[in-house]
């Protein structure tokens, strides 16, 4: 790559930023399977205490997490969700159901049971047209260039 050329501008490099390392989406799966407490989400991701420390902190940093106490001797937190941390389950739902298709299809280790009582099957789709995303488009902006 040239010294001159500049990185594309994009939004998914800048979402990376915070959320692009195993621990943190590790994390963020766990609160939404409702584990709250930091020796619950360190014991099913099995990451590094020191690690899972320094991902919550970024993410309460960038509004996707935040601390509540709940013992004040000594001082213990349960960390929640915010709404632009809930909106990342859908981010979840599709990067599980490509593991499903890709890595294990035969048998799931995990399947997500809809409200309508199905097994979710979540698709991106175009809020305009309702078809797939991955059908195309024509990217546009500051960092569209090809």
């Amino acid at each position: 790559m040239a010294k001159d050329s500049d990185p594309r501008e994009c939004s998914i490099a800048d979402a990376l930023q915070i959320i692009g390392e195993r621990w943190s989406l590790l994390i963020i799966r766990e609160l939404v399977y409702g584990v709250r407490r930091f020796d619950g989400i360190a014991r099913n991701t099995g990451g590094p205490r020191d690690i899972l420390t320094a991902r919550l902190r970024k993410l309460e940093t960038a509004g996707i997490v935040r601390r509540e106490l709940y013992n004040e001797r000594p001082a213990r937190y349960e960390y929640h969700l915010t709404d632009a941390g809930r909106e990342l389950s859908d981010v979840l739902a599709v990067l599980m159901r490509w593991g499903d298709r890709h890595l294990n299809p035969e048998d799931p280790p995990v399947r997500w049971i809809h409200t309508c009582g199905e097994v979710l099957e979540p698709e991106v789709v175009c809020a305009c047209c309702g078809r797939p995303a991955r059908e195309g488009g024509t990217p546009t902006g500051r960092g569209a260039r090809v």
